[in-house]
């Protein structure tokens, strides 16, 4: 089959992600190309590095350009999406990249947005339990958060398992074009280079939602998640640090035996920790043993966004804080692709009944 796909927002970080993609992908046609400040330029200006496009030139974004395709891909500034989604055909696949349908709960969206919420889509994150069910056929796809992505992949075994307390404790990095293509001062060079600095603290981002939303939903309780993310001195990737308490059906036995100091109770506590990790684990290797774009590294092996770059690819790793009674899960990934334009291809595979990785690259590129 050909797939005719059009791109809104294609002059941004984002949408030249997406086309990066598509030009890879044997079933898709680049048709209409869109963009708002940019629109009359030629896409090569914008976009340098997409030569197979770059005679281009960049239309208005607007209902009547994108009209007539199969796929729309919306890589538009939060609360502009749901406007124009309503003004497309029902038959058209509508891919949002945006946080207009993100969102379950209406109160959560007010919160933090500031306006009246537009609804609630199928989520893409197909690696999600039940994501791919409600993205099969779909008409409408809301693509996650780029942090959302990172620390689901790395978090939700954990819950589905039943191995930690509903509360969760996420610091997270990201590279410098996850706050977009628009000039800002405090994303200059002289600003990033050689510096970290933490935003949104105490609940203030607008991912945290959306963290609570995706580990409630395969906990089957209410998950409490204190979220800081940081501004790395990089252009892309994120590498989520991410710990939850262990339950203490699981650790009661390595607590107790952790006060005596005879030899023998040394060798039960490892016997048990070694057992806590095992459980661990296990319900890693389960989540993921076939999931061709999450790979869960060899013990002792540590994700690194080097290691993705470019790629659908999340790396995930795990390990026991015995002292602490913590479970600890680092992911890693291209905040870009599989943290945005991926995820959004790849949606759109599941949607369309195509094979899921199609057009999309599990190496990253080095060094």
């Amino acid at each position: 089959m050909t797939v005719r796909a059009a791109v809104a927002g294609a002059s941004g970080y984002a949408g030249g992600e997406i086309l990066r993609l598509l030009l890879s992908h044997p079933e898709v046609e680049i048709g209409a190309v869109t963009a708002h400040s940019s629109a009359g330029r030629r896409l090569g200006e914008v976009q340098p590095h997409l030569a197979a496009v770059a005679d281009r030139v960049l239309a208005e974004t607007s209902a009547e350009s994108l009209r007539g395709h199969d796929v729309v891909f919306l890589a538009l500034p939060h609360g502009q999406s749901a406007a124009l989604a309503r003004q497309l055909e029902p038959g058209t696949l509508v891919v949002d990249c945006g946080a207009d349908f993100r969102l379950r709960d209406p109160a959560d969206w007010q919160r933090f947005y500031g306006s009246p919420h537009a609804g609630t889509w199928p989520y893409g994150l197909p690696e999600l339990p039940g994501a791919r069910d409600e993205l099969k056929g779909t008409g409408r796809v809301a693509v996650p958060g780029c942090y959302p992505t990172a620390v689901t992949l790395a978090l939700y075994p954990a819950f589905l398992a039943g191995l930690v307390e509903p509360e969760a404790v996420v610091v997270a990095a990201s590279g410098t074009s996850g706050a977009g293509r628009v000039a800002k001062p405090h994303l200059v060079g002289s600003e990033v280079m050689g510096s970290m600095t933490p935003y949104g603290v105490g609940g203030g981002h607008r991912h945290t939602p959306e963290l609570t939303q995706n580990l409630s939903r395969v906990a089957g309780e209410h998950v409490t998640v204190s979220f800081t993310p940081t501004l790395a001195p990089m252009p892309r990737g994120i590498l989520a640090t991410c710990s939850a308490r262990l339950r203490p059906a699981l650790t009661t036995g390595t607590t107790a035996h952790a006060q005596a100091d005879t030899d023998t109770d040394t060798d039960r506590t490892a016997d048990d920790m070694s057992a806590v990790e095992k459980a661990v684990r296990a319900a890693y290797e389960t989540a993921y043993g076939d999931e061709p774009f999450v790979r869960l590294l060899p013990p002792g092996t540590w994700p690194s966004t080097a290691a993705v770059l470019g790629s659908n690819t999340a790396q995930v790793q795990v390990a026991v804080d015995a002292a602490a009674r913590r479970l600890v899960c680092v992911s890693a990934i291209d905040n870009l692709t599989k943290g945005t334009a991926g995820g959004a291809v790849q949606s759109m595979n599941v949607a369309l009944g195509l094979p899921e990785g199609t057009g999309l690259p599990m190496n990253g590129v080095a060094p």
